[in-house]
């Protein structure tokens, strides 16, 4: 079926987002075409000049209105200057804070290491977490990369880094989820589950 150019235009549009092939994509665009409740016109407001509209943290690096030199955590004196959690990207920083269980602030990395994709230390955001740490007053740096070769060859990289600070580094820990089973558990999981076991209380 041969759609009309500006329907067709949005469906390409839909398609070129992750996780949206082709029949998404259509779905989406039909659904909004048939929709009485105006979203289109408010999904079009809401993407008119958005990025425009939004910066980067100068603290941590994570996202912010524009107006703002700093985001919602670095601005709220509640939160707990000693500790800073290493991210790779600010979608896990929102991650994290859907857990309202972590008080202290964040660094967003903007990425992770991949030398096979010419990704190196001066193309993330390290330095200024190095700035971050002359006052002395971090005690603790969690490493939450992800669980991935990249993630792990991050967090190596910048515990050898971090070395030369008298400063706690730790890595969030990984292994089953809870609710899974053993037998549907991979190896690697199992490893690690293994591997960062701990005492019973």
């Amino acid at each position: 079926m041969i759609l009309p150019q500006p329907l067709q235009q949005l469906v390409n549009a839909f398609e070129r987002l992750p996780g949206i092939g082709p029949k998404s994509a259509s779905r989406l665009a039909f659904y909004l075409l048939r929709d009485s409740s105006n979203m289109g016109q408010e999904l079009s407001d809401a993407l008119d000049g958005f990025r425009d509209k939004l910066a980067f943290c100068e603290e941590c690096f994570n996202i912010t209105v524009a107006e703002k030199k700093l985001c919602e955590v670095c601005s709220d004196e509640a939160r707990d200057r000693r500790i800073i959690c290493i991210v790779e990207d600010a979608l896990d920083v929102l991650s994290l804070e859907r857990t309202a269980g972590y008080k202290g602030k964040y660094h967003v990395l903007h990425g992770a290491l991949s030398p096979i994709e010419g990704v190196g230390p001066d193309d993330l955001k390290i330095r200024p977490l190095y700035a971050r740490l002359e006052d002395g007053e971090v005690e603790e740096i969690i490493l939450a990369t992800n669980p991935s070769m990249e993630g792990d060859a991050t967090a190596l990289y910048l515990s050898q880094q971090l070395a030369q600070y008298d400063i706690r580094v730790t890595r969030i820990a990984r292994g089953l989820p809870i609710g899974g089973d053993l037998e549907y558990a991979d190896q690697n999981t199992l490893l690690r589950a293994l591997s960062g076991r701990q005492e019973m209380d």
